[in-house]
């Protein structure tokens, strides 16, 4: 590491240049009546549903709690290495909580770097249509590599996000690798009431050396919101045998406890925990539940609100009023009423005898609610310094001037360079067009993941040599 980067290190901001801006005043039909029946990726969005980071740093807030690894790294069982690597895939979730921004779309060949005391990692926009992103972190002991293909679905009262992709943790020292794919979230009450934000699904973390594999459950909140952010699964050996059992919330907390411990504590907590057959349901709720079936009555609430939407990540989606395509979405579970902002309830907290706590969540600053909602750790991966230009790639997203004018506060320059960057990112595809030239990534290739036999983006290295061509795509 040079001596520029290292003094980068000593110290990070700790909030943004300017404060957040209300969104009140922006009409919601003005923009959602262009998704009917469209591609989300293909509409332009306002400026001012975006939060002032790239989709490529909101990948690196993976590595908030990189720490896991290194604990990971340093167990001799099996069964513990897991517990500590599913703290780490559910750690990387936790961010994700009250952040409704969208962040900017990356552009194709765009990049983000980030060094810290332990680690490392490049990020790049490897494709455009279909848009992927992938990323190479590394550090002494361990390597986390992966890319992502998010789609986004509108459900009428909700957006879905599907992170499409995989994720890959290598342990050299141990000879393992261990993979998963992250769960989907949904975003509700995006036309009236406070939004709120809802991870659910199964979540299957598999070491691909020993054969043991972590089964996760992330609840939808159900009713009366007694399952809200809840998440529960077992470690199971090669030979389908219950190791370990976990649980928490994505929000908060992960812990683990051994099989005879859960086993006592649910003959006198059975009402904490769904029965198998009420977890089948709340996970994969029939399409008949989706607010988007009942599209005449969400059309006519669409037309008579004119405030107050905001959106989240989105890539790629098809939006059209049935919505049915086969897929699992939100349950649309009993409310207190339209807009309600689900609460926990105290009643149905776990805390087994004997457990050990893998990872707690970081407070949030306290002046988080006026930048973004964001953490201590998304706080500073947008800054910069004279040392730090000198050796960034030129795609660098800190280098995004519409990025740099929101984060200032500047809304109308964002709003100018963000229109102007999209035009010149298409004038470059029909030149390319023209010219039968294909796009190459620079610092990943498309070829098989060597563990999952799934397509994958693979980092072909180099990028810390720091030989940067000059590409302007800024």
């Amino acid at each position: 590491m040079s001596a520029e980067e290292k003094k980068e290190e000593q110290a990070h901001r700790t909030s943004l240049p300017a404060e957040q801006f209300q969104r009140n005043d922006f009409s919601l039909w003005s923009v959602l009546k262009q998704c009917i029946g469209k591609e989300l990726s293909k509409i332009t969005m306002p400026v001012v549903f975006n939060e002032p980071l790239s989709f490529l740093q909101r990948m690196a807030e993976y590595m908030e709690y990189a720490w896991l690894l290194d604990k990971a790294d340093a167990q001799q069982d099996p069964v513990v290495r897991m517990q500590y690597v599913t703290a780490f895939a559910v750690s990387g979730l936790a961010s994700n909580w009250e952040r409704v921004g969208k962040p900017f779309n990356p552009l194709l060949g765009e990049t983000y770097e980030l060094q810290r005391d332990n680690y490392r990692i490049v990020c790049e926009q490897v494709s455009h249509h279909p848009p992927v992103s992938a990323f190479y972190a590394d550090s002494e002991h361990w390597n986390f590599h992966g890319s992502i293909h998010p789609k986004l679905k509108f459900w009428g009262k909700s957006v879905e996000i599907q992170p499409k992709g995989c994720l890959t943790v290598e342990f050299p020292n141990h000879g393992e690798a261990y993979t998963w794919s992250n769960v989907n979230c949904c975003v509700h009450n995006i036309i009236v009431g406070k939004l709120w934000i809802e991870q659910y699904g199964s979540m299957e973390i598999t070491n691909h050396a020993t054969g043991h594999r972590c089964v996760l459950t992330f609840k939808t909140a159900g009713w009366f919101s007694k399952d809200l952010h809840r998440i529960e699964g077992f470690i199971f050996d090669k030979k389908k045998k219950k190791q370990s059992f976990l649980y928490g919330k994505w929000t908060e907390f992960l812990r683990a406890t051994d099989i005879s411990s859960y086993e006592d504590y649910v003959k006198t907590n059975a009402h904490k925990f769904s029965s198998r057959k009420s977890d089948k349901k709340s996970e994969e709720a029939p399409a008949s539940t989706s607010p988007a079936h009942a599209p005449h009555k969400v059309l006519r609430k669409l037309n008579t609100i004119t405030s107050s939407f905001r959106m989240t990540t989105e890539a790629e989606a098809v939006v059209g009023p049935d919505g049915e395509d086969g897929e699992m979405h939100p349950s649309d579970e009993p409310e207190e009423g339209e807009g309600s902002y689900p609460r926990t309830d105290s009643t149905y907290s776990i805390d087994i005898p004997n457990s050990s706590t893998l990872w707690e969540v970081d407070p949030r600053p306290n002046n988080s609610s006026q930048y973004y909602h964001f953490t201590l750790f998304a706080m500073s991966l947008n800054e910069t310094s004279e040392d730090l230009r000198r050796v960034l790639a030129p795609t660098d997203c800190r280098i995004r001037p519409d990025i740099r004018h929101l984060e200032n506060g500047d809304i109308d320059s964002a709003a100018s360079e963000k229109n102007r960057l999209e035009e010149k990112q298409r004038d470059a595809r029909k030149s390319r067009k023209k010219t039968k030239a294909d796009w190459k990534s620079r610092w990943f290739e498309q070829g098989t993941n060597p563990f999952t036999r799934q397509e994958d983006w693979l980092y072909s290295g180099g990028y810390w040599d720091r030989n940067f061509e000059e590409i302007d795509i800024f």
